[in-house]
């Protein structure tokens, strides 16, 4: 893991996350639309711009639209790839709604650490394979 993605904060992931999303939808971002998106003041984005700025993870002034750097899209990756795969987790193996599952994602994704997630990865594409078994097994019991 990189030095800068030790120190993102978990507003700072959503922020990363939201313009990851925009970026692979091709979708132009500015700092007030990301203010409307998250629901956030224009003043509380622009201090979280400056700070992806100075971890040199974005490009950004405030007449441009926002773009990720080559070690903001990996990061960004990252932080996308926790939510899916807590998302995936609470929907396939707990069968958990799309929007809870989501919710939950979102909080969870900060704090869990790399080994769990990689077991729940893992767990779930067991499941998959494994679905109809585990059918038949929860039904025995």
């Amino acid at each position: 893991m990189c030095a800068n993605a030790q120190t993102l904060s978990s507003g700072l992931e959503d922020y990363i996350e939201a313009i990851y999303i925009a970026h692979i939808n091709n979708i132009p971002l500015k700092g007030a639309d990301l203010a409307r998106k998250l629901n956030i003041s224009r003043a509380s984005v622009s201090e979280a711009l400056s700070k992806l700025v100075a971890k040199e993870l974005i490009k950004y002034n405030s007449y441009e639209t926002i773009s990720l750097t080559k070690t903001g899209i990996e990061e960004a990756k990252k932080v996308y790839a926790k939510h899916h795969i807590l998302k995936d987790f609470f929907e396939t193996v707990l069968d958990i709604n799309s929007d809870e599952a989501g919710e939950n994602a979102c909080k969870i994704e900060h704090i869990i650490s790399q080994n769990i997630l990689d077991k729940m990865s893992n767990f779930t594409e067991f499941y998959k394979k494994h679905k109809k078994r585990i059918e038949t097994f929860k039904k025995e019991i």
